[in-house]
């Protein structure tokens, strides 16, 4: 599974020849490589996968987004990962009829 992270530019610079920021992700700062998203400014707000910038949100849909992933953890606290490994399996969009 992949995952894309939220977070804060605090700093742009050029490294290299590529884009690069600092981004905060509550507390926890990372240097990323803004390249493809290149009107990314400090202040925006990113979604980074494996140290890439791969779009722009709102600060709306960012803080959302770590809600989300803060259920993920805490569901995951409680449920013992056995339990999640053995539950039944999920259906998919395509087993729905429309």
């Amino acid at each position: 599974m992949c995952l894309g992270v939220p977070g804060k530019i605090v700093s742009v610079y050029e490294t290299d020849g590529l884009k690069m920021g600092k981004v905060d992700f509550g507390g926890v700062t990372r240097e990323a490589c803004l390249a493809y998203v290149p009107e990314a400014a400090v202040g925006d707000y990113t979604v980074i996968h494996v140290g890439f910038a791969i779009s722009r949100l709102s600060e709306q849909e960012a803080r959302e987004s770590l809600a989300a992933l803060r259920e993920l953890v805490n569901l995951e606290e409680e449920i013992e990962p056995e339990k999640l490994l053995n539950a039944a399996p999920r259906r998919r969009a395509d087993d729905y009829a429309l």
